[in-house]
């Protein structure tokens, strides 16, 4: 049985989108497929990964378990949206210059997670920043380089 297709009009990066969409439409297709966001990436479908991290409303979200409908009427920040021109955001810079990533897969919602640890505690320490990547899964790094970019981005941030 098809669904009829339910209107939505969506912020992504700062350019809306209207569109039509299926009620079953997850967030990650809308971005990876209709707007050709590929960034974003689907690692689980269950949402134990985090590499589909998103911001929607200001907070860090995995898209992979929400339905594009519940987007309708927000703004969404995906990892294409956080650099400014070719500027990168200082967590994407710090990232590359602490070498917190590997095959890089993960790097996407690692950095979404971080950058709203950071909008919401510009000072955490290794506890907290652990805490905030308990749903960030990376399969090739033991996270040192990782927690050492984050703490770099918030004194840079800071």
């Amino acid at each position: 049985m098809e669904h009829p297709a339910i209107p939505i009009n969506v912020t992504v990066n700062g350019k809306t989108h209207e569109a039509e969409v299926e009620p079953r439409h997850l967030l990650v297709h809308f971005l990876r497929e209709d707007l050709g966001l590929t960034g974003t990436h689907v690692g689980c479908d269950t949402s134990q990964c985090g590499a589909c991290t998103v911001h929607l409303n200001g907070l860090a979200v995995k898209s992979c378990t929400m339905l594009a409908v519940q987007a309708d009427g927000g703004e969404v920040t995906t990892i294409e949206g956080l650099a400014d021109g070719t500027d990168l955001h200082p967590v994407q810079a710090a990232f590359q210059e602490e070498h917190g990533l590997q095959c890089g897969y993960c790097t996407p919602g690692m950095v979404m997670t971080a950058t709203h640890l950071l909008e919401t505690q510009p000072d955490p320490d290794d506890d907290a920043i652990k805490h905030a990547l308990e749903g960030n899964l990376c399969r090739c790094t033991g996270y040192v380089n990782i927690i050492k970019a984050i703490r770099a981005a918030a004194q840079q941030v800071r």
